[in-house]
């Protein structure tokens, strides 16, 4: 049994990674906990007497929230006919992140999913950059970012970027694992750089992801950096046509220092594919 996060705020992009997430996770039966925060941003630089005079619109942002969530909640009714999948619908006037690490604590969450709304012209819009924030802030479960405009259908090839600079642990990769082995995947392990000749640790490393996929199909592959270590991986996940992109959220990798770009970031606001975050 998985219990699953689903973030919306009542948008098309939010309808769209639920979706998702629920395709995804047709055959497994999961808790799906269908979470909307709200929180007037100014409340807390406000003095208390017109604290006071909040009290209405706090009111009138939970009433909107529960009947929103409610709305959800008879749609998956009448239209999602999963017995796998229960779903309960949370409330709670508080910040994001704040909200989610409560919640992962209190329901032990295996998974957040949310969409996210990709880069328009030269700004970058990352939901607010509520997703980068969560990416950076919640270490205790992996997190499901959906582009807005992907339709999820199908989860047959998995791209796995990596510098081999670090072992990985059978908890790191347990989430990879399970999915590929789901849909029985092809996992693309991408090495991103100019020079592809390996350190001794490096092809230990290696040789340990390989024993921890075991006979899950997979395939090694050199990509050349051009431009950014982002913009490479992005442009190799589409041209191999991969389905999703998974990368582990280490801190401070030899790829941002080299690079000196944050990649989970950068990757999640230009790729058209989602990317599904793994904690450290």
């Amino acid at each position: 049994m998985k219990n699953i996060l689903l973030l919306t705020d009542f948008s098309n992009n939010a309808w769209n990674a639920i979706f998702a997430g629920l395709k995804m996770h047709e055959h497994v039966t999961c808790n799906f906990y269908l979470l909307n925060t709200y929180e007037p941003s100014f409340a807390n630089i406000l003095g208390d007497k017109s604290k006071e005079r909040l009290g209405v619109i706090y009111e009138s942002l939970a009433k909107n929230s529960s009947i929103e969530l409610d709305k959800i909640m008879h749609y998956l009714e009448v239209n999602h006919s999963n017995k796998n999948h229960t779903f309960e619908k949370l409330s709670i006037s508080d910040d994001i992140v704040s909200a989610v690490k409560e919640i992962c604590n209190e329901k032990d969450i295996d998974l957040i999913i949310m969409g996210t709304k990709g880069a328009t012209g030269a700004k970058e819009i990352f939901m607010g950059s509520n997703t980068v924030e969560l990416i950076k802030k919640i270490n205790c479960c992996p997190i499901f970012a959906v582009p807005s405009k992907h339709d999820f259908k199908d989860l047959s090839t998995i791209l796995f970027p990596t510098e081999f600079t670090r072992p990985y642990t059978k908890y790191e990769l347990k989430p990879l694992i399970e999915l590929a082995t789901i849909w029985d995947s092809e996992i693309l392990i991408c090495y991103v750089a100019q020079e592809f000749t390996l350190l001794e640790e490096q092809l230990t490393n290696k040789w340990v992801l390989t024993k921890r996929l075991g006979k899950i199909a997979h395939s090694f592959h050199n990509v050349e950096l051009k431009a950014t270590v982002a913009d490479s991986i992005s442009n190799f996940a589409e041209e191999r046509m991969a389905d999703i992109i998974v990368m582990i959220n280490y801190k401070h990798t030899f790829i941002e220092k080299l690079t000196r770009e944050a990649v989970v970031k950068k990757v999640g606001f230009h790729s058209k594919i989602p990317l599904l975050v793994l904690p450290q």
